[in-house]
């Protein structure tokens, strides 16, 4: 088991490459539930550790970069990705979701949509006419295929549409028949045969020739559109695919419209129970809501639309054999036991190693080592042990039994009172330590440049340091003689470290590593209190009647200040010189309450999750899309044209992101010569 700082590095290298195979390589290198897993993985990872976040993590992009080896193509609107459920609780979740933005779900109308594996295209016509097609590409600009697509029969040269320009989109895949006989004739060849439908799709709509994409039974699948009035006058999204269908799309046949979510995961349970019968293959359904006036009210974030989502089914269950349960040791010392496998091949990749939860988990499961187990890749964050496999006449091991001492330092682990968890009980362990320390030295905590994960594991082992308040007593003497370190780079890392001493209460209170303490919670009481001091004295009543805190984070901060431990490295890090306080603290008047405003590029000065939080602090709403309930957009550096276009066509003022600053104060801006046009 890797620390959370390396497993996150790794995943954001592993699912980049993915991407860019899965959507401007010819095929993809894994399932799509292979990469929903990792994908999963990875935000868990940054929901607990929020120091590993960032704008540039694959969680908060949309497809990849175009293949330059095509023309690039720019798409209406942007093409979006779609959030994933793996259960009927998370698509209920969502559900509430809608409720709590004023879309009540008791009698709402729902589309059931099979969700082809297919790769997503978006057709551009202007005046009825076919002038364009494009990939998904990163959402915004995709790859030209126009050559290509004109080959597959079930895409319309001509629409009987309304004039001006529009954008169908949809799936190209193979259905299951094709995919049998094209890979009948490449055996018949002597070729080698394709490895599924959605790969061959994939592969045969990217070729250079056109010629070779004629040749593949391809089919295109309908189911949106966008642009100028593309509707008519459709009020649902049954409605869409009706107008779809009579402009000559095929679309979904199985497609449902239900009232009502209990209706709805009825049929999302008739699509599982009927994926095989479909002439496709599918890994899911698409849930959208069927009034299109709520898609253009509750919008959309930076890569999904909030009014549909796609439930996922569960992907395959394999058998493997249990080696041995070992036990690993994160930041806050908390010891998580993990099934150490036979390799295995789950939905297209190996695992040789999954989660067993906690020593609960492990008891009611009843695995040991030895065992045959049943191993499921659904959409957890890792893989799962579910349940060991009975074997007649094959002598088990004992039960397993939870350690009592910690692997990394021999010290005793503990079960917390009405926790599942065991905790090492050595605030100085070396895992904890290692991983504690990589934390508070992480950008988007103290921010010592020069101080990663292998620096930290270096001091630590060196005995140089033993926890993060003796980092400020550092000097390039105690580092310049050390392996990898010369004198400008001690002198920086000393000059690094003697920087943060200054952060502001914010950065430390992430960098504490409090429990469910992530920057927006971090900024919050840092703004509301002021200096460390006042927050710890602060009663957990008024901890919880803070917006966005509440009393999950409240008992956490409360049990931390309590903590002796942590009272005496607080003492020790203010002794050191390290600064407790926001600065000046002014009280920030709503002046953007009920107002939506929309980010597109970089603001000097901020980062995007530093901008978004400072709308939110003024009352309003940082969204991730233009709509008609969009107060202004504040346009940065490289911004998206798309959202651009979207508000000149809504006619939403576009402000530059020199005016955020009086936005902020006043809520509202001062048109001046720099003004953008909208």
């Amino acid at each position: 088991m890797t620390a959370p700082a390396e497993r996150a590095l790794w995943l954001r290298g592993e699912l980049d490459r993915l991407a860019r195979a899965y959507y401007t390589g010819p095929a993809p290198e894994v399932p799509d539930a292979d990469y929903d897993a990792l994908v999963r993985e990875l935000a868990q990872l940054e929901d607990e550790h929020p120091e590993l976040a960032s704008d540039q993590s694959p969680t908060q992009r949309v497809g990849a970069a175009p293949d330059a080896a095509f023309s690039p193509v720019e798409h209406l609107e942007p093409l979006l990705s779609l959030d994933n459920a793996f259960s009927d609780d998370e698509v209920r979740a969502w559900v509430d979701r809608l409720a709590r933005a004023g879309v009540p779900g008791p009698d709402l109308a729902y589309d059931v949509e099979p969700k082809i594996d297919g790769l997503a295209l978006a057709l551009t016509y202007e005046g009825g006419r076919l002038v364009r097609a494009g990939t998904r590409g990163d959402g915004r600009v995709g790859e030209d295929v126009t050559a290509n697509v004109r080959t597959v029969a079930s895409v319309p040269a001509v629409l009987p549409a309304p004039p001006g320009r529009l954008e169908v989109r949809g799936e190209v895949y193979l259905a299951k028949a094709d995919f049998a006989a094209m890979n009948a004739q490449q055996l018949a060849a002597g070729e080698r045969t394709f490895a599924n439908p959605r790969n061959a799709a994939a592969g045969s709509l990217r070729q250079k020739d056109p010629a070779i994409t004629a040749g593949r039974p391809l089919s295109f699948l309908a189911y949106q559109i966008v642009g100028a009035g593309p509707t008519g006058s459709a009020t649902s999204q049954s409605e869409v695919l009706a107008t779809l269908q009579a402009w000559g799309f095929t679309v979904a046949a199985s497609a449902q419209r239900v009232v009502g979510i209990d209706a709805m995961l009825r049929a999302c349970a008739w699509f599982e129970e009927h994926r095989h019968d479909l002439p496709y293959d599918v890994d899911g359904v698409v849930i959208k809501v069927d009034d299109v006036a709520v898609h253009e009210r509750v919008g959309a974030t930076s890569r999904a639309p909030r009014w549909a989502i796609a439930r996922k089914f569960p992907p395959e269950e394999r058998t493997t054999r249990l080696r041995a349960i070992e036990v690993s040791i994160g930041r806050t010392g908390r010891a998580t036991p993990y099934a150490v496998l036979e390799p295995v091949s789950v939905a297209g990749s190996t695992v040789s190693m999954a989660t067993l939860h906690n020593a609960d988990q492990v008891r009611l499961k009843d695995v040991r080592p030895g065992d045959l187990v049943i191993v499921r890749k659904a959409g957890d964050v890792i893989p799962e042990v579910v349940a060991a496999v009975s074997e007649p006449g094959r002598a088990r091991a004992a039960p397993w039994e939870f350690p009592a001492s910690c692997p990394e330092c021999g010290s005793a682990l503990v079960r917390r009172e009405e926790e599942r968890d065991h905790y090492c009980t050595n605030p100085s362990c070396p895992a904890r330590q290692l991983q504690q320390m990589s934390h508070f030295a992480s950008r988007t905590a103290m921010d010592i440049e020069g101080l990663g994960e292998q620096r930290v594991g270096q001091l630590l082992g060196l005995g140089i340091v033993a926890d993060v308040a003796d980092l400020f007593a550092l000097r390039p003497d105690d580092l310049a003689t050390l392996e990898g370190f010369g004198e400008v780079s001690a002198v920086a890392l000393v000059e690094a470290i003697d920087a943060a001493r200054h952060r502001p209460l914010h950065r430390l209170l992430v960098a504490l590593g409090i429990r469910h303490v992530g920057p927006v919670a971090a900024r919050i009481l840092a703004q509301r209190f002021g200096t460390f001091d006042r927050l710890a004295a602060a009663p957990t009543e008024e901890l919880e009647g803070l917006a966005g805190i509440g009393p999950v984070v409240a008992a956490a901060v409360r049990q931390f200040v309590e903590d002796p431990e942590n009272r005496r490295l607080l003492e020790r890090l203010a002794q050191a010189g390290v600064e407790m306080h926001e600065g000046e603290i002014v009280a920030t008047p709503a002046v953007l309450a009920g107002r939506s405003v929309v980010v597109t590029g970089t603001v000097p000065g901020y980062a995007r999750e530093e901008a978004e939080a400072a709308i939110v602090e003024r009352g309003g709403t940082a969204a991730g899309a233009v709509s008609r309930r969009t107060y202004c957009v504040v346009v940065g550096d490289a911004p998206g044209a798309a959202k651009l276009r979207r508000a000149r066509d809504l006619g939403i003022p576009v402000i530059p992101a020199a005016q955020f600053a009086e936005l902020l104060a006043t809520g509202t801006w001062t048109p001046g010569p720099d003004a953008l046009e909208t």
